[in-house]
């Protein structure tokens, strides 16, 4: 779990119930039809805007925001440098008994080892990161329309509101109250989205980036095993994807 995710939703939240606390009860925030109104029809016009099977999937995108294992750009120079060493000691034909867990560079790993030319193994895998970035930019695209959604149905929600507002000006009475539940609707729309679309839209555009990253170098370790070049060169190639402190630790 990335607890990162999950301390940033948790304080954030925390503070907003907090500061409602200090100012009274939390009776007065809670408003189902206001909540219907933003939520409701932030999924609503989401269903408009994107194909079903992509919406009704962003739970589970959305759970990668809490649960993915950051890739290890170290571990894996590592792991190319041990491929090196095998293909310079026994053959390229040999990475064909080589154990990797990572399915991305397996498949480079199986590719040099069937003897692929260079420049279709750089096809292939290039073509596998470019689809990855179209996929998790599809979700990301998603989750941004509805933080930019949920504040428009919380001012619609405000305008309803405001109507009903205006209809019991003859009742001074009814006018503080009727005010107060037309800016819920605002309230709820700005919170759905600063503290949940568009922090985890973030969140999954940064995990793309790392393993794009990741993906990258597996790509340049794969091509520079197949061209037969020194392990100790690749590892020093590859070493300068990373920052300075990294590249000493990883030596």
């Amino acid at each position: 779990m990335d607890i990162g995710t999950l301390i940033g939703i948790v304080a954030a939240f925390g503070l907003i119930f907090g500061s409602i606390l200090m100012g009274g009860s939390i009776g007065p925030y809670v408003d189902i039809p206001s909540v219907l109104i933003v939520f409701g029809g932030t999924v609503a016009v989401t269903f408009i805007m994107y194909p079903m099977g992509a919406v009704l999937g962003m739970v589970k995108v959305m759970l990668k925001a809490f649960f993915a294992k950051d890739p290890d750009p170290k571990e894996l120079i590592k792991k190319i440098v041990e491929l090196a060493e095998l293909a310079r000691r026994e053959s390229l034909v040999a990475l064909e008994k080589a154990s990797v867990d990572d399915p991305f560079l397996k498949k480079g790993v199986l590719l040099v080892a069937d003897g692929t030319q260079e420049g279709l193994v750089r096809s292939v895998l290039e073509t596998e990161i470019n689809f990855m970035r179209q996929r998790h930019g599809s979700g990301q695209a998603i989750l941004k329309s509805m933080g930019s959604m949920a504040p428009a149905f919380g001012m619609i929600g405000t305008l309803i509101g405001l109507v009903a507002m205006l209809q019991t000006l003859s009742d001074p009475s009814a006018i503080g109250p009727a005010m107060a539940v037309a800016l819920l609707t605002t309230l709820y729309g700005a919170v759905l989205a600063n503290v949940i679309f568009i922090p985890i839209a973030t969140k999954l555009g940064e995990r793309s980036a790392a393993e794009t990253f990741y993906m990258e170098i597996a790509v340049e370790g794969i091509l520079s095993v197949l061209r037969g070049e020194n392990p100790r060169i690749i590892q020093d190639k590859l070493e300068a994807f990373l920052a300075p402190a990294l590249r000493e630790g990883s030596k």
